[in-house]
């Protein structure tokens, strides 16, 4: 049975590029989070076949469940995408009639390493035996549903994998394709041009409006096309310590530094305790009045606060700095003793070998090869120390090489023994050569920091109750009056500030540069959330958010605010062209030089692989133009990426012909390795999915 759980819980049955479409056995739970009485009893469909919530809400309790400290609405959204994946390529493959039998299930099965390669189904020379997998769930019962479930989604796999081979045998790159892509590289043209550049109108000259844009996208639907979203403006009231606060943290912290007088219920007298200059035990002090507890580790200059790092690093053993802040806390430190060497600096060059676990390997050697390499580069060093640098750069295995191997600091073992004890066993300076499970390493100790052990009290600077209570007072005036009057007159009267809107979709969990505020988000999409709504939302060790709900789009397409970055400056470029083609008179390349105030420029040798024109960038629409003009012809105005232009083809030189295409069909056929990955993508994009999972509060 622990096996099996073990099988359970890492199953790998899934190929790579399908791992979340058809992982339909690792997700589970959602009950009590609003799933009943709703207006549908479906999460969703995919081309009108129905998700069932209560399948779906075991499946992301599962996930939940996975130990990956998932949220229920990340787990949601990947049960999604897996769910939407697993129906759009079931119904391809029942297109396609794909059919798999017992050997291709087991063949998936026995990928898994926990199946694979478990000792329960292996034979005595340690192969895989199939008559003692079955055996095992054939005696076992209780596990035969277990192994049913893994079965319908090895089916899938297997079902994928023939998908996936199909595609790939679909997607082929003819001779003529290898030719033309030998033409675009090996054809060059040559031409003289005159070129009107947009940037030579100020964007400001030309605008562009919303319902411009809007027309845009709605031109190229699936490239704008989005769920539907909200816009939310929000202000941050934060629940943090006031002056009086830190005023008040300050003061305690001063009032331990020397001793004090307290009351002893049990004497009925004063005592007097020592303060933190004179406390007999140090160590015991700290923890009774620090919110941090006594740490003894020794501690480099570079990382004590910045601001008062000479100060600490310089105490006398038992002298006391402060109070002083770093970062939400104030504290006052006592040393406690320094230490040499509690850092080191080095520098390496590794030299692996076949077998060390090492990824980037710049040669093959045997174990006998990389020693010998080692003990002539370090002779090398030995005899011109300068050279390590360059050494390092040209032979180390390891990623430190483009650094000339150095490593940086590091403390006591942090890396692998033998290295830790000859960096830390030797001074600065020292050059030697040990062996790791990484191969062979040429060191060299560049430098070491010591360290001051400091016994620390420090007390968090936080919002008292009184603080608190005024700020729930101005966030909860803030809402009532923002209810029915001006948002941002509201927030300007009271001194604060309104936050650029967001643009949330219904099952987003980010809020903006506030993080999962998953309940904000809810909010703006529920029903009775109507445009202009306002709510006031406590958000732990934050504060207050107040949100409106700013705009409601169900367009279908992403918003104007998100678009314009992209869609602005095209459309103003398309006008800029206007502007300037206009000015584009005459019948020769002078004339319109003169007319436009630009040079006459030369281009030569240019192809269709490589369109680049210099000092304007790439422009294939110019360069295509240029090709099918005949000598001394001139282009009418072609409206490029960076301008208007105008060529006229001074020449058109043809590549030779070549009988075999074969090295640029290659090359096509490289380019076009990735596409099957474009299969899903493609399937969802013309599929009509409904998505109700808002209805059930994820």
């Amino acid at each position: 049975m622990a096996v099996l759980a073990k099988i359970r819980q890492r199953s790998a049955l899934l190929i790579a590029v399908i791992a979340l479409a058809l992982f339909a056995f690792i997700i589970q739970d959602l009950i009590g989070k609003g799933g009943f009485g709703k207006s549908t009893k479906d999460v969703g469909s995919i081309n009108g076949k129905d998700i069932a919530f209560e399948d779906f809400r075991i499946k992301v309790s599962n996930v939940e469940k996975s130990g990956q400290g998932i949220t229920s609405t990340a787990a949601a959204n990947r049960v999604w995408d897996q769910e939407v994946s697993i129906a759009l390529l079931s119904s391809e493959f029942d297109k396609l009639g794909l059919r798999v039998g017992e050997k291709h299930i087991l063949e998936v099965l026995k990928a898994d390493e926990n199946i694979g390669k478990n000792p329960l189904f292996l034979n005595a020379a340690g192969m895989f035996d199939i008559a003692k997998f079955k055996e095992y769930f054939k005696s076992n019962p209780a596990q035969a549903q277990y192994l049913k479930d893994r079965e319908k989604d090895a089916e899938l796999n297997a079902k994928y994998q023939i998908y996936n081979t199909l595609i790939k045998a679909g997607i082929y790159t003819t001779e003529s394709e290898g030719k033309m892509k030998y033409e675009m590289e090996a054809n060059k043209v040559n031409f003289a041009y005159v070129a009107g550049l947009y940037s030579t109108i100020k964007d400001s000259d030309v605008k562009v409006t919303d319902a411009e844009i809007v027309d845009f996208m709605k031109k190229n639907e699936k490239k704008f096309k989005a769920d539907e979203s909200r816009e939310v403006e929000y202000v941050l009231i934060e629940d943090k310590a006031s002056k009086e606060d830190e005023d008040e943290v300050k003061s305690k912290i001063n009032g331990l530094l020397s001793g004090r007088v307290v009351y002893n219920q049990a004497t009925g007298k004063n005592d007097t305790l020592p303060g933190f200059r004179n406390a007999t035990n140090t160590i015991e002090f700290v923890n009774s009045n620090s919110d941090v507890p006594y740490d003894s580790t020794y501690i480099a200059k570079k990382d004590l606060p910045a601001v008062d790092a000479d100060k600490l690093f310089n105490l006398a053993s038992g002298e006391v700095y402060g109070p002083y802040m770093f970062g939400k806390y104030y504290c006052i430190s006592k040393s406690m003793g320094m230490k040499a060497g509690v850092n080191a600096k080095a520098s390496h060059i590794l030299i692996s070998y076949e077998g060390t676990q090492v990824p980037n390997k710049k040669e093959k050697r045997t174990k006998e090869e990389a020693k010998a390499k080692a003990e002539s580069i370090l002779a090398q060093v030995n005899a011109n120390p300068d050279s390590f640098l360059m050494l390092a750069f040209t032979n180390s295995d390891d990623s430190s090489a483009q650094q000339g191997g150095d490593l940086g600091y590091f403390g006591p073992n942090q890396m692998v023994k033998p290295f830790n004890d000859f960096v830390f066993n030797n001074g600065i300076g020292k050059v030697g050569l040990v062996e790791t499970p990484f191969g062979f390493h040429i060191i060299k100790i560049t430098d070491k920091q010591d360290g001051i052990r400091l016994a620390t009290v420090a007390q968090k600077i936080e919002a008292s109750e009184v603080t608190s209570d005024k700020v729930f007072t101005q966030a909860t005036k803030f809402e009532m009056d923002a209810t029915d009057k001006d948002f941002g007159k509201i927030a300007k009267d009271m001194k604060l500030t309104v936050a650029a809107p967001l643009t949330l979709k219904g099952m987003d969990e980010t809020f903006g540069p506030l993080g999962n505020q998953r309940s904000i988000v809810r909010w703006a999409f529920e029903d009775d959330t109507k445009v202009g709504a306002v709510k006031r939302f406590e958000v732990a060790n934050l504060g207050h958010v107040i949100a409106k709900l700013k705009n409601v789009d169900k367009s279908g397409l992403v918003t104007v605010t998100l678009a314009r970055p992209y869609v602005e400056p095209i459309l103003k470029n398309k006008k800029k062209a206007e502007l300037i083609k206009a000015k584009m008179t005459g019948s020769s390349l002078e004339a319109i030089a003169k007319a436009t105030g630009a040079k006459i420029q030369q281009a030569s040798d240019i192809t269709m692989e490589n369109p680049m024109l210099v000092g304007a960038g790439l422009e294939p629409k110019v360069v295509g133009n240029a090709f099918e003009l005949a000598a001394n012809k001139t282009s009418a105005p072609i409206e490029g990426n960076t301008g208007v232009y105008v060529v006229k083809n001074t020449s058109t030189v043809k590549a030779p012909s070549l009988k075999d295409h074969a090295p640029y069909v290659a090359k096509l056929k490289a380019q076009a390795a990735s596409d099957v990955n474009r299969v899903i993508p493609a399937l969802k994009s013309s599929a009509k999915i409904e998505d109700n999972r808002k209805q059930f509060n994820y």
